[in-house]
Order: C-alpha cells, then structure tokens, then sequence
C-alpha cells in the first residue's frame, strides 16, 4: 500500500511541473481614449508564463501595455 501512495505522489508531483498552454491577454490605453488589445498563447511552466506575461506590460505615464495571465 505504501508503494501506491509514493507512485501517485510521485505522479501527481510530476504532472505540477509539466509545461501547459497559458494565454496572456493585453490591452492597450493610449491616454487620449484609444485602445487596442493582444492575446499571447504560449507553452510554459506556471511561473515562466507569469513572469512572460509580467514581461509584456509596459506603461508610462498612463499610456502603455497591461497583461493578465489567463
């Protein structure tokens, strides 16, 4: 029994660390009412994708780029 219990910790801890699809969705304000939006799909780890997705909101001033990872 204990053989079962260390292969599906074993198991579960493998599937944590396995690299999945994540999107990261971007909107852009412009500071005078324009606006624009991008989405970014990508395969990664959870905390790649998120530091990735930091990486793409940019702003300045009120103007720029905002990313949420999905």
């Amino acid at each position: 029994m204990k053989r079962v219990y260390l292969m599906l910790a074993v198991c579960a801890f493998a599937m944590a660390s396995c690299k999945k699809n994540y999107t990261c969705d971007c909107t852009y304000n412009d500071g005078f009412g324009g606006t624009g939006s991008m989405t970014y799909t990508f395969e990664a780890k959870k905390a790649d994708a998120e530091a990735v997705c930091e990486g793409y909101s940019v702003t300045a001033g009120g103007t720029g780029w905002s990313c949420d990872l999905k």
